[in-house]
């Protein structure tokens, strides 16, 4: 495993354990098709919440947040739309998409950053 995906998956890890703190039920993780990818989903208060992880070291979790893209965002959607397809739920249902920035210190530090509904429909 690359450096850069061992680093990913550490901050998916903490992204998980950050989320069930707060009291999300994770329903799946690196859930994959064609069209994209979905770091996580949980749900929370009857919302099904589909979250992007972005991990960086030694730089703020802005800068993990600043990298998603717009064509990331709309890989994103896609993915989202087949998730809801393939699940049977109505995309008219409670749903949204949160990005999750974890910024991995060299000090052993972990910052995290959530941006819920993080995108402007």
């Amino acid at each position: 495993m690359s450096n850069s995906n061992r680093t990913g998956a550490a901050g998916e890890r903490i992204a998980i354990e950050y989320l069930r703190a707060k009291g999300y039920t994770i329903v799946e993780t690196n859930w994959s098709t064609i069209v994209g990818e979905l770091d996580i989903v949980a749900k929370r208060d009857e919302i099904l919440v589909f979250v992007e992880v972005k991990t960086r070291r030694r730089a703020g979790a802005e800068a993990a947040l600043e990298a998603v893209t717009p064509a990331k965002h709309e890989r994103m959607l896609k993915a989202v739309y087949q998730y809801l397809h393939e699940h049977d739920i109505d995309a008219e249902s409670g749903w949204r998409i949160d990005v999750i920035g974890v910024a991995l210190a060299a000090n052993g530090r972990t910052r995290i950053d959530h941006v819920e509904d993080a995108f402007d429909w």
